[in-house]
């Protein structure tokens, strides 16, 4: 897949015209546009495929419809998101999901290195309506999506790789396909990505146990001490539960232990710092929890494949 994007990109460039009605021409310019739906007629849902080099992009100017990026490419990178008092860092990877309100009015993505392979879609705000879902959606809720944080959806991911494909290759029934495959992601959305007003993200499989409130607690004092004590009792503590009642009722919410949780997100974090900077390993390690530098090391390689030497010393772009 990455050589398709590298041979489709200098098809492109630097002399390709760029139709004007591109969506993200204005927010991202021509550079790194490797194919566009703009001639392809699609009702209430356009795409673009792109690279995206190492950089700042900064926008400012509301947009109309609602953006949904994925990442589909192979490649890592680390990616700050920047907008309207939020701030987002992840390490974007194959199915890294973002989503924009056309409410922003201004912001700015850091990138830390080259990332290929990001299909921008844009979600007409009419696919939200009862003749596209059949069924009446509170005109609320579309202003409720969780866009603070960059999340992981397989449905959403594989919604993007068949539009990608059908930008890549034509069919005679595409449009037909993508308007189905546009309402199937909204309606997506509003299933699984709708918060509570006025409330920070949360996981929706909460069922029995930590109300959400507590959970939200929780998991943002996770976020806030992941280089820091993350026990057990603390974490109860946070939730008002006793140390049993809070580890059953956290599986219960989130379909993983307390500890799966931690050491994901902390793995996440290593990943990052490591290839964000210079930190020394052995500094990582201990805010990371262990004890010593080889224990990170033998957990970090057996997680990953590579020790953090090699995944630091690794060219950014892979």
């Amino acid at each position: 897949m990455r050589n398709t994007y590298e041979i489709r990109a200098k098809a492109r460039q630097p002399n390709a015209p760029t139709c004007p009605l591109e969506k993200g021409r204005e927010k991202y310019g021509s550079e790194g546009l490797l194919l566009s739906s703009v001639d392809r007629g699609w009702s209430g849902v356009s795409a673009e495929l792109r690279n995206h080099r190492k950089g700042v992009l900064s926008w400012r100017g509301p947009q109309s419809d609602i953006e949904i990026c994925v990442a589909i490419g192979g490649n890592e990178s680390v990616v700050t998101r920047r907008a309207d008092k939020i701030e987002d860092r992840r390490i974007a990877s194959r199915g890294t999901i973002w989503l924009s309100p056309p409410a922003w009015q201004a912001g700015s993505v850091d990138i830390a290195g080259d990332l290929q392979g990001i299909l921008h879609i844009y979600l007409s705000l009419s696919r939200f309506s009862p003749s596209h879902l059949g069924a009446t959606i509170d005109e609320a809720a579309i202003g409720e999506l969780d866009y603070e944080t960059a999340f992981e959806d397989p449905l959403v991911a594989e919604i993007a790789l068949a539009i990608t494909s059908e930008l890549q290759i034509q069919t005679s029934v595409g449009s037909l396909l993508v308007e189905t495959l546009a309402s199937s992601l909204a309606a997506r959305l509003v299933q699984s990505h709708v918060r509570e007003p006025s409330a920070h993200p949360f996981p929706h499989r909460t069922k029995q146990g930590l109300n959400r409130r507590r959970l939200f607690r929780v998991l943002a004092y996770i976020d806030a001490s992941l280089e820091g004590d993350l026990s057990i009792d603390r974490m109860a503590s946070i939730a008002c539960l006793s140390r049993y009642h809070f580890a059953r009722s956290f599986k219960q919410a989130l379909g993983q232990s307390p500890h799966r949780y931690v050491s994901t997100k902390r793995l996440e974090r290593a990943k990052a710092l490591l290839l964000e900077g210079d930190r020394p390993l052995l500094d990582i390690a201990l805010g990371m929890g262990f004890s010593c530098q080889a224990n990170f090391t033998r957990a970090f390689r057996q997680a990953t494949g590579k020790t953090p030497s090699q995944y630091r010393q690794r060219p950014r772009s892979q």
